[in-house]
């Protein structure tokens, strides 16, 4: 680019033909350096409660069951809400019913890569409710006739 305009310039008589960079020289002296080999960089140390692994192995037994969080989500930005409760290994009902059907898709596609991430379950409840359960967690209830639910997969949202 700067070629193409360089040529204009000249041709146009506003540049001079004249080489503006003779005193370069393509040879030089090498001058030894000394880089210090220890060097010591100040880091800022990760605050976190547990590992995401060990939320997996941690968690508590079937018998000890004691919470599930309920979320009314508005909007895209309570999806922290739910991924909090899902980390620490609480089953999470899921109620879309005040949000736009677009959030609500989205919402649910946070959630399926969330459970896929935990190695946990969604289940939908009815058309805009939603149950995430976590791997220790198991959810009996009446078998579904339509179709069965998959452990470890994504929800079809179609």
């Amino acid at each position: 680019m700067a070629g193409a305009l360089r040529k204009t310039m000249l041709y146009l008589g506003l540049a001079d033909d004249r080489v503006e960079h003779e005193d370069y020289v393509d040879e030089y002296d090498e001058v030894e350096v000394e880089v210090p080999h220890e060097y010591e960089a100040q880091v800022t140390p990760l605050r976190r409660s547990a590992p995401v692994a060990a939320v997996a192995t941690s968690a508590p037994a079937t018998g000890e069951l004691r919470r599930i969080t309920t979320i009314h989500p508005r909007s895209y930005n309570d999806a922290r809400k739910i991924g909090e409760a899902f980390r620490e290994g609480t089953p999470v009902i899921m109620n879309l019913t005040d949000m736009d059907d677009a959030d609500a898709k989205r919402l649910v596609d946070f959630s399926a890569g969330l459970i896929f991430g935990l190695h946990g379950a969604i289940e939908r409840v009815t058309s805009k409710v939603f149950l995430l359960s976590p791997a220790h967690v198991e959810v009996a209830g009446e078998p579904q006739q339509a179709e069965p639910v998959v452990r470890a997969g994504f929800f079809n949202q179609s």
